[in-house]
């Protein structure tokens, strides 16, 4: 693939993303949205991060699944217990790099 198409195929990209995005703005800018619509929405943060982050815990081990040699899905779960516990989510990032470092130093 040459310069130019690749550069071309960023910009059609990027104008479909602005496209897609504008159009819920101008759909939906002036509006109010219904209730459930709104308790329904407050979840697609959790919902992202969660389909972010659980496949690179899952598979980020030497052997991809739950196993014990698996350092991310041990830090994950002592991050989640901490998140569980404070709620706290520079408590959640901090305890769960750290663990992650220091289980991969002693493993």
């Amino acid at each position: 693939m040459s310069t130019g198409v690749v550069w071309a195929l960023i910009c059609i990209i990027g104008l479909g993303t602005f496209l897609l995005r504008l159009s819920g703005i101008q759909l939906l800018g002036g509006r109010t949205l219904p209730d459930a619509v709104m308790r329904t929405l407050r979840y697609v943060p959790a919902a992202v991060i969660a389909a972010i982050v659980v496949p690179a815990i899952v598979n980020g081990g030497p052997e991809p699944g739950f196993t014990l040699e698996n350092t991310r899905l041990l830090a994950g779960v002592i991050a989640a217990g901490v998140a569980w516990s404070t709620r706290s989510v520079l408590a959640t990032l901090g305890t769960g790099m750290g663990s992650l470092w220091l289980l991969e130093w002693l493993l």
